[in-house]
């Protein structure tokens, strides 16, 4: 089975030789070695490029050992540059490439090479095309993204969307069906039952993510605090939450008590490591954001359901969630809308605050966007629309519902369309 990821092959192609080091960030098991050395490699050798020209280094391999001192690196890779033929290098788990220590520094306290110093003095040739991929969460980090600046390009893959799920599919609804329990991470897709697929998705959760996490940041102890934290923001994925929310969660269900500022580090954390993605609250009148709620969103709706055992597959919130995702896929910044609404009552003037489940940006284009799973009642429409009515500037406004319907408007310009037509229509928000 071969899933063609033809989104992030362009952005490959189209960096090619831009004198820029190509980094591919990601959650770990979402395909980037792939990617790199499978996909991108296949379209560098039928475009021409000979095999001899495709430096590959696997620094988790026991052969390539001493390169992960960045000196030696530096020094292998430099011998090709020097004999005048185009080469790309392609090196994998650069995370495995060590600090040491400045053999020219005159004091105790300079700074550590690293293989970012390899990497910005190997970029300088003309004859190299560099591209990097990390499987942890040293890589995933945007640290490594800082520390580039403007030298490197970021390549972000997610796991597999619901268009790339389906070509591997006869029919869009199994699809559908086996998408929205196990997600899209890859190797979920070469497994046959469902006790294969449960099992590897939560041990990637305790014997990858949270042991990373947990190393990286040099935490002892905390590993049962990860794991309810986990729990619980999965178990509210769509829903507005906040670390002092779960904080009182805490103590109320589990009895331990945890400041605000633990839990609002700890999130971060599996944020860097694009675990979670975090969508802010803002207001659409005033053009500013909300620091009170938020809403939790997993990078992978499999990811997700391994950690609830199964048991809360609630279609309601995993569209949202799904959605969510296309919507970073497609290269959108993504907010949840909160518009206030000022009426009188009584002879007294009240407030109501309405959300709009997506205020979607890119560039001057803005999409207002709904996720209702089933409008089968009046009530329910106008339910679900109250919000979007609310808005009165021309942006488009979206409702998109679980059925498989015929996209139509109404008759106030709300466009309404299905999910599977919605993430398999690439140019669905260009009409």
């Amino acid at each position: 089975m071969v899933i063609q990821r033809k989104q992030y092959l362009d952005e490959l192609i189209k960096r090619r030789d831009n004198g820029r080091v190509k980094i591919i960030t990601g959650i770990r098991r979402c395909g980037k070695s792939y990617l790199l050395f499978k996909l991108y490699k296949d379209y560098l050798i039928e475009s021409g490029v000979k095999e001899d020209q495709i430096i590959e280094i696997a620094l988790d391999n026991i052969e390539n050992i001493k390169y992960r001192n960045p000196f030696n690196l530096y020094e292998y890779v430099n011998n090709f540059a020097k004999s005048g033929k185009k080469y790309y290098v392609f090196i994998d788990e650069i995370q495995f490439s060590e600090e040491v220590e400045n053999p020219y520094a005159q004091t105790d306290s300079a700074e550590k090479i690293t293989f970012i110093d390899t990497l910005l003095s190997l970029m300088r040739r003309d004859s190299l095309d560099i591209y990097v991929t990390g499987s942890n969460s040293k890589m995933l980090s945007k640290d490594v993204l800082t520390q580039f600046r403007d030298r490197g390009d970021e390549i972000h893959l997610q796991p597999l969307s619901f268009a790339e799920v389906c070509s591997v599919y006869d029919n869009t609804d199994t699809a559908w069906n086996d998408y929205v329990v196990f997600g899209g991470m890859p190797y979920v897709f070469k497994l046959n039952t469902f006790e294969e697929k449960s099992r590897y998705l939560k041990d990637l959760f305790k014997e990858t993510y949270i042991r990373d996490i947990l190393e990286r940041n040099d935490i002892k102890n905390s590993e049962e605090i990860f794991e309810i934290l986990l729990d619980f923001v999965s178990s509210s994925v769509g829903s507005l939450s906040n670390p002092t929310k779960l904080a009182n969660r805490f103590l109320t269900e589990n009895k331990i008590k945890i400041s605000n500022n633990t839990i609002s580090k700890y999130l971060s954390y599996f944020e860097e490591a694009y675990v979670i993605y975090c969508a802010k609250r803002y207001d659409v009148k005033g053009g500013k954001y909300f620091s009170t709620s938020q809403k939790y969103f997993f990078a992978d709706i499999g990811l997700r359901n391994a950690r609830l055992n199964f048991r809360q597959v609630e279609e309601t919130h995993l569209m949202e969630n799904i959605l969510y995702n296309d919507l970073l896929r497609r290269g959108f910044d993504v907010d949840v809308g909160v518009i206030e609404y000022v009426y009188r009552e009584d002879n007294k003037l009240t407030k109501k605050q309405f959300e709009i489940d997506f205020v979607v940006n890119r560039g001057n284009v803005r999409y207002y966007i709904q996720s209702a799973f089933a409008l089968s009642t009046q009530e329910k429409i106008e339910q679900e629309t109250r919000s979007l009515n609310l808005v009165k500037d021309s942006f488009r406004k979206i409702v998109v519902v679980k059925d498989d319907i015929v996209p139509r408007y109404d008759n106030n310009g709300i466009y309404y369309i299905g999910i599977k037509s919605f993430l398999l229509s690439e140019d669905i928000l260009n009409f």
